[in-house]
């Protein structure tokens, strides 16, 4: 299969405008040699004299002779980051959110990817079971690092049993020399009750932190079980109790490694926190929050940046009704703050929606569907001036949600003005001045 970067953006005024590029043009080879991502292209384009071979939308190539500046870019944006080919997991976790799927949702939904590549360009994370020779090469190389690595258990037999993959087994070995070639990870591991909880979390913070500082950070996240599982192997939630004793076992290890190091290395997810009702850690214990988009810290960072702003020095003249919409989890945060507010006849109504999309073990905000919004928006009686919805919850950059529904078609449904709330600023603004913050319904 040839590989080829499809063009989908070319900036104005840049080299590859001068040179007549445009949207559906192709990058086939650059000096001589093929690319197979856009690592290999940004290291062939930053050379001073570059040979282009082009593919152009009707199908004829062309070669371009390019000369200039050291690291000067092209202004060009592609469809992909891989043109190949994205590598695909071929492990069956007993917790693949994929397969907890239902059928009928968006195409890139169902996408299993476990590339190194991704992983090293967007922190996507990554099993190393179908990582080889060549590829480590590579990866020591080209100093890919940090990289992304779901280990879940160091227990060889445990891990090749959770992940369904014999492959999966060699864990501390890939670490090791992935290490020892200079390259840092950030590490992750879903929680399960029963399965790699208890001892082997233990075993697994310990083995872990032993790679340090080869080892940047290890998130701890629990298991997300929708209710599309019946050919999926039988697993539980936490309980309150439960979630209280992974705190505990790592809020020891966080103890130590401050001690020892100034950083707590490992990090609980919020749900934790919130499904055991005890108090979310101080901002400095999340180190620069280094797994922020992994969930890691994302409560905290909602609380600093809601206290360090003033949205609330204005007030309306007249009744200004707004529901702010959220997963049930993250009512337990918004709530006594939405309390706390005393603007001038501003009424905000939180509407903490249940997901039954996913179904009611589901209580995290991201994984809300617009569909669902929409149904607990409209069971509401009173008075609505607007609507808004969590950004967490949308595809990134986009306006839509995990179920194909839009910002619009919510809009359309409730007839009153939606807008988008991404974090704790943007909420703030939108309550304090809804009616010049928002965009034009």
């Amino acid at each position: 299969m040839i590989s080829r970067g499809i063009i989908t953006q070319v900036a104005a005024d840049s080299i590859a405008a001068e040179l007549g590029l445009i949207a559906g043009d192709a990058i086939v080879a650059v000096n001589g040699n093929p690319v197979s991502d856009i690592i290999d292209l940004s290291f062939a384009l930053a050379d001073e004299f570059v040979e282009l071979v082009v593919q152009k939308a009707g199908g004829e190539e062309e070669v371009y002779e390019i000369e200039k500046d050291y690291d000067e870019d092209l202004g060009i944006e592609f469809e992909n980051a891989v043109f190949d080919k994205v590598r695909q997991c071929a492990n069956r976790c007993m917790f693949c959110f994929v397969d907890q799927m239902p059928s009928g949702m968006r195409d890139s939904l169902y996408i299993k990817d476990d590339d190194y590549r991704l992983s090293f360009l967007y922190g996507n994370f990554i099993t190393l079971t179908n990582i080889g020779v060549k590829d480590l090469e590579r990866i020591n190389r080209l100093h890919l690092s940090p990289l992304y690595v779901s280990v879940h258990t160091t227990d060889g037999g445990a891990r090749a049993k959770i992940l369904g993959n014999s492959k999966a087994a060699n864990i501390m070995e890939q670490i090791r020399l992935l290490i020892e070639n200079g390259v840092e990870l950030h590490t992750q591991v879903v929680l399960c009750p029963g399965v790699n909880d208890g001892a082997m979390l233990d075993k697994t913070i310990s083995d872990l932190y032993g790679f340090s500082p080869g080892v940047l950070s290890l998130a701890i996240v629990p298991v997300g079980l929708t209710r599309y599982r019946e050919n999926c192997p039988t697993l539980d939630s936490f309980t309150p109790d439960m979630a209280r004793g992974v705190i505990d076992t790592v809020s020891a290890w966080q103890e130590r490694c401050r001690t020892e190091t100034g950083k707590s290395f490992v990090y609980l997810s919020d749900e934790f926190y919130l499904a055991s009702g005890q108090p979310i850690p101080e901002y400095n214990n999340y180190d620069g929050f280094p797994q922020l988009e992994n969930g890691i810290g994302l409560v905290r960072n909602f609380l600093t940046e809601w206290q360090n702003n003033d949205f609330f020095s204005a007030y309306y003249d007249e009744p200004c009704y707004l529901d702010v919409v959220c997963g049930v989890s993250g009512a337990k945060i918004l709530e006594p703050l939405l309390a706390e507010l005393s603007v001038t006849n501003l009424i905000i109504r939180l509407v903490p929606v249940e997901n039954s999309f996913f179904g009611s073990k589901i209580t995290v905000t991201g994984l809300l569907t617009g569909r669902d919004i929409i149904t607990a928006l409209k069971a509401l009686d009173g008075s609505r001036s607007g609507v808004i919805v969590p950004g967490i919850a949308l595809r990134k950059g986009e306006r839509i949600f995990l179920d194909g529904v839009t910002v619009e078609d919510v809009a359309d449904n409730l007839d009153v003005p939606v807008e988008i709330a991404y974090f704790a600023a943007d909420l703030g603004l939108l309550l304090a001045d809804w009616k010049h913050k928002r965009n034009d319904y």
